[in-house]
């Protein structure tokens, strides 16, 4: 009795803003099925191409009182996601995922940073690249990624703010359940995630899930330590998005504990 069914929601990202957390987090919940990987339709012009059955195919098989969930952090950054999301299905609901965006800067590099290693690539001091000339950087894709009122403003086009949820990231790994419980009541789903489904990892330093009898923590890859940024800069990125995050707030009608 079960089928392949299109996503009734879409985590859009944002990039390192803890979309994996929520992804694995709402899996918890028996009323929720969820892709296991990112698919990258709407933003990358060769899966767009292979169309909607291709699309479908990806995701996981669903009973009818299950919701399908997908997430493709780079969704949120991108021009065409909003319109060619909104032609496939115009009401749909929208899970968005956030953090302080300095925090998010540095995150996004500590895991190019690694890949980098990993691969034996050559590596850049954090300053090196934020910095050009004494100034901050701003066309540095991480900066240009937690510009969320730029991008919030091409989603605004397509779909009314009642339709897209923000999930405070920041308060997710310290606090998940709240935070959960948001979700749980925009998707219109039955409270089933309790606080015995988290347990606290002191290792790791985050919440891990405890669900069917079983435990599990996120990919060694979560919660790696970022390098420590000089103050000087830190200033002049929470100063440069001081006044994006401001603009933000008002379209959202929601303000955030970012710096």
């Amino acid at each position: 009795g079960t089928s392949r069914q299109i996503p009734q929601t879409i985590i859009i990202g944002v990039r390192k803003g803890g979309t994996r957390a929520l992804l694995e987090m709402l899996d918890i919940h028996p009323n929720i099925v969820v892709a296991a990987t990112e698919v990258h339709f709407f933003d990358w012009d060769e899966n767009y191409v292979k169309g909607i059955d291709w699309y479908r195919s990806l995701m996981p098989f669903s009973y009818g009182n299950q919701i399908t969930i997908e997430k493709t952090p780079g969704y949120f950054t991108s021009p065409q996601a909003p319109e060619r999301i909104h032609d496939m299905n115009s009401s749909i609901k929208l899970l968005l995922i956030l953090r302080d965006p300095t925090e998010r800067v540095i995150s996004d590099y500590t895991q190019v940073y690694y890949n980098r290693v990993e691969s034996h690539k050559p590596v850049q001091l954090f300053e090196d690249i934020v910095i050009k000339n004494g100034a901050l950087n701003t066309k540095y894709k991480a900066i240009q990624r937690s510009l969320y009122d730029v991008h919030m403003e091409k989603w605004l086009k397509h779909f009314s703010l009642d339709q897209i949820h923000i999930v405070d990231g920041n308060t997710l790994i310290k606090d998940p359940l709240p935070e959960l419980q948001k979700v749980e009541r925009f998707l219109n789903l039955p409270a089933r995630i309790v606080s015995s489904n988290f347990y606290f990892n002191q290792t790791k330093g985050f919440y891990c899930i405890r669900s069917d009898g079983r435990e599990r923590c996120l990919h060694e890859s979560k919660g790696r330590p970022h390098p420590l940024v000089n103050n000087t800069v830190l200033e002049q990125l929470y100063s440069y998005f001081r006044e994006h995050n401001a603009k933000f707030y008002r379209m959202v009608n929601h303000s955030f504990d970012w710096h």
